[in-house]
């Protein structure tokens, strides 16, 4: 359990291994419904489940809205999820992978090296008539000490300065990318010099992922390649954690040099008046 994603078939034979790595639920939705009920209708057995909004985020405010969490915070939920340093975590949502990077990188961020994402989440775990079960764990709690640092993050400044001397990446929707509508934050746009590549093109109609030949390509297209300074946003630092996760599985990135990530994103970018917002495609 060392590579970024994992198979159901990996996954399966790992959980019958010696040592069973542990399993976090992350399943969200925008708007909802909670996760939590998806939870409690099934889930990978002994997995323990994590909001996103209340473990994996802090308060919303000026850092936007899924800001990073106090590490105490942080170090409690992970804890209490039986979350060790020296057990494997997988972590898995609904089905592309987007909010479970979030929750991978987190934890590397953290300082813990060996979390995994199940490559097509819960759909595909059912798809392959794996075990459910709707039995709540009462894990032995973790030891994980939080040790901030472990990925690197982008504030305001460093973002506008990427976008200008390397790639920084937009995870958003191609319409809000252009600034056509802004549905959540308060001003439509993107960071002048940001490409678009949008979260949803990492993962094939069935909610795996691409290959990491087929995701090289998508990011070349981009201006992306290895050495390429790279960094991405999104809407508040969730789907963005998957460019992350995506540029790793290509082998543009490598866990000794990830790319960077803007936690507060246009979330937090679009709350200041005095930032630039560019509309319209990419001129490139």
């Amino acid at each position: 359990m060392t590579t970024p994603l994992v198979s159901c078939t990996e996954l399966a034979a790992a959980l019958a291994g010696p040592q069973p790595p542990v399993l976090l639920d992350v399943r969200w939705r925008l708007g909802g419904p909670p996760g939590r009920e998806d939870y409690d209708r099934g889930h990978l057995p002994n997995a323990v489940f994590l909001d996103l909004d209340a473990d994996l985020a802090g308060p919303p405010g000026a850092g936007g809205r899924h800001p990073l969490p106090q590490p105490d915070a942080l170090q409690r939920a992970l804890r209490a999820a039986g979350v060790r340093h020296d057990r494997p975590v997988v972590v898995y949502d609904a089905d592309n992978g987007s909010v479970a990077a979030r929750a991978w990188w987190l934890l590397r961020w953290a300082g813990h090296e060996r979390v995994s994402v199940l490559d097509g989440g819960f759909a595909a775990w059912s798809a392959e008539h794996c075990p459910v079960t709707t039995a709540t764990p009462n894990p032995e709690p973790g030891d994980l000490t939080v040790r901030p640092g472990g990925m690197p993050v982008l504030d305001a400044p460093g973002a506008a300065a990427l976008a200008r001397d390397g790639v920084l990446v937009d995870a958003r929707a191609p319409e809000r990318y252009r600034g056509d509508v802004e549905p959540i934050d308060p001003r439509p746009g993107h960071i002048p010099g940001a490409v678009n590549a949008p979260f949803a093109g990492h993962v094939a109609d069935t909610g795996r992922w691409h290959p990491p030949a087929r995701l090289a390509e998508r990011f070349a297209a981009a201006g992306v390649s290895a050495g390429t300074p790279v960094g991405a946003y999104c809407g508040s630092g969730v789907t963005a954690a998957s460019v992350v996760l995506a540029l790793e599985v290509a082998g543009i990135t490598t866990p000794l040099a990830p790319a960077h990530l803007y936690v507060g994103s246009w979330s937090e970018w679009s709350a200041d008046p005095d930032r630039p917002a560019a509309t319209g495609p990419h001129p490139g």
